[in-house]
């Protein structure tokens, strides 16, 4: 069987004019497309997936997907599904929490060692950390822990949990707050609310912007955050992007720099659930600005920053999952500034996830469902 010619075919319309920040969309099968239009095809590479997290594509065996509940899958380009062995028996699962996202090492071609995040320990005791291991294709092999978020704490919410690789090698991951705890995000003893960076064994790089300063854990690289839950590095322009959620309004697209501060919950443009100022400053100084914000939320998850030959207009701009705004965001960026914002996939209704970019330039998007998650591939037609 050939995923790509049983995948469903969905062409959508997506209006490019300048004049309006959102996009025009249509429901009909094969549309085709107007002046100064792009026509996309959506492509199901995968259905029935179980709260679907993270993913990476892998050079030659297919896509690796995690699911929140505890499941890593293997889906092969001829369609076939692998449930991979070999995690950790100490995955909590409940609320937001569960298995999170998968990367690469850089030499994952000649070493086969992947990088998962996860929650780790139990209702009372929890925290995000980081599982190093060998993959053979069909189980997790020589598995360890490299890092454990501290101190634990006892929410099943904001884990963060995103993962990326730099280009000197290191690692870097998001840390959300715990929720109920969003002063952790300024208390530099604490994990919670941090943009952490280690190296490949777990070890603190010399040069991490809080080495040896007394009372600062070592891997903290930024920090401020409230849960973050996107995270790119754009090896073009060389930039560290992350985005991370507001509470009422108040998710921001950063530019990250090590040693800053970004605000939360001293600087924001949300406002709390039950409708009160969290706090009377919308920026303050000393802390970074955003580069965009949404107000209201529109609960962002995955990051990609496009660089590929298929979209090439897009090349660049930044594409935003949106858990309840339920949409795909592009965010056209020039010099590092946000100049304006298109929605596609709205007709979609599903909430995503994550987004990556292919090798081959293609967009990949994973859709959020406990039973009916969706792996999907966006291509010009």
């Amino acid at each position: 069987m050939n995923i790509r010619a049983t995948g469903l075919a969905l062409t959508i319309a997506l209006l490019m004019s300048s004049c309006s920040p959102q996009a025009g969309t249509q429901n009909t099968p094969r549309a085709e497309a107007a002046t100064n239009q792009i026509a996309i095809q959506i492509e199901t590479l995968a259905d029935n997936l179980r709260a679907p997290w993270g993913l990476t594509v892998l050079p030659d065996d297919g896509y690796l997907v995690t699911e929140r509940n505890g499941y890593l899958q293997l889906i092969g380009y001829d369609g076939t599904r692998t449930q991979i062995t070999g995690l950790p028996d100490d995955i909590y699962v409940g609320g937001q929490a569960g298995l999170f996202d998968v990367v690469q090492s850089p030499d994952f071609a000649d070493t086969g060692i992947l990088y998962l995040s996860y929650a780790q320990g139990t209702r009372a005791a929890n925290g995000t950390a980081i599982l190093r291991a060998r993959f053979d294709g069909t189980e997790l092999l020589d598995s360890k822990v490299i890092f454990q978020a501290t101190p634990a704490k006892d929410t099943s919410s904001h884990f963060g949990a995103r993962m990326v690789f730099l280009p000197d090698g290191t690692l870097v991951m998001s840390l959300g707050e715990g929720f109920a705890y969003r002063e952790a995000a300024q208390d530099k003893a604490s994990h919670m609310g941090k943009i952490i960076r280690i190296n490949t064994d777990g070890s603190i790089p010399t040069d991490n912007p809080f080495i040896g300063v007394d009372g600062v854990r070592p891997e903290i690289y930024s920090l401020g955050h409230r849960n973050p839950q996107g995270l790119h590095f754009d090896s073009e322009s060389g930039t560290l992007w992350s985005h991370e959620h507001g509470p009422r309004g108040g998710d921001e697209l950063n530019i990250i720099r090590g040693g800053k501060n970004y605000g939360w919950p001293i600087a924001t443009t949300g406002i709390d659930y039950s409708g009160a100022k969290i706090s009377p400053f919308q920026t303050y100084a000393g802390m970074e600005n955003f580069v965009k914000d949404w107000v209201p939320s529109i609960a962002p998850s995955g990051l990609t920053i496009y660089r590929g030959n298929l979209f090439s207009d897009w090349n660049g701009d930044a594409f935003v999952g949106g858990l309840k705004s339920r949409d795909l965001r592009r965010v056209d960026l020039e010099g590092g500034k946000f100049v304006r914002e298109e929605i596609l996939l709205e007709d979609l209704g599903a909430r995503i996830r994550d987004v990556r970019t292919a090798p081959d330039g293609s967009i990949l998007i994973l859709t959020d469902n406990a039973t009916n998650g969706k792996l999907l591939r966006l291509t010009p037609k």
